[in-house]
């Protein structure tokens, strides 16, 4: 997958790294040759010095032929240039721009560009982690017969599997949380102590999932 990263900040560098590791073919844009050169020399992607939203520079960039472009400079308005000109006059697939300002959400929706705020992400998950108890409702399935669950995994239970966790129709772990990273285990992964688990859990099956966890009602 060809992708075209423009804005070689915190974000942009920490994205374009990660995205070549992962097999990627990254190509990424500033103004200054500094940020440029902050990716490292492990950094196997090109690099392309100039103003973002130029279209010479986004020719120059490959963005004729590329699959991606992910805008996210400091400017909300050089975000949504370099996104609109990538979704209108390019025809790029996938178009993301970075949103500073929450309040610019509505435009960049109007244009049909996907957005990404570390702002929004980060109050949702500080607000998360201040209301969070050791078992919390998230959401309510349907009718309300099923709810998905968050829970900690308490010491006791550090090295239990996933399948000793699982009551066939009525409690069922879709993923798990560890170190800041989120993945969907298997029946035989292995749980620890301080990681966090999200449960579909029949309504019937409420108290049964406490039990299981150790958490007294």
């Amino acid at each position: 997958m060809n992708v075209i990263i423009v804005g070689i900040g915190f974000m942009g560098t920490g994205l374009a790294r990660r995205l070549c590791k992962q097999g990627f073919n990254v190509v990424a844009v500033d103004q200054d040759q500094r940020s440029l050169d902050g990716l490292g020399d492990d950094f196997i992607g090109r690099r392309v010095r100039g103003v973002g939203f130029d279209r010479d520079i986004l020719i120059e960039a490959g963005i004729e032929r590329t699959d991606a472009v992910v805008s996210c400079m400091g400017s909300d308005e050089a975000n949504i240039v370099v996104a609109h000109v990538a979704r209108s006059t390019f025809r790029v697939p996938r178009v993301i721009a970075r949103l500073h300002d929450l309040s610019k959400a509505d435009t960049y929706r109007r244009l049909n560009i996907q957005t990404i705020s570390p702002n929004a992400w980060g109050i949702a998950r500080t607000a998360e982690l201040l209301t969070y108890r050791h078992l919390d409702d998230v959401y309510e399935v349907g009718s309300g017969d099923v709810h998905l669950v968050r829970a900690d995994v308490p010491a006791l239970l550090d090295g239990t599997t996933v399948r000793e966790l699982t009551a066939i129709g009525e409690v069922q772990i879709v993923s798990v949380s560890r170190d800041n990273a989120t993945f969907i285990p298997t029946q035989g992964t292995e749980l620890h102590d301080g990681d966090i688990v999200y449960a579909a859990v029949a309504t019937s099956a409420s108290r049964k999932f406490k039990q299981m966890l150790g958490i007294a009602e």
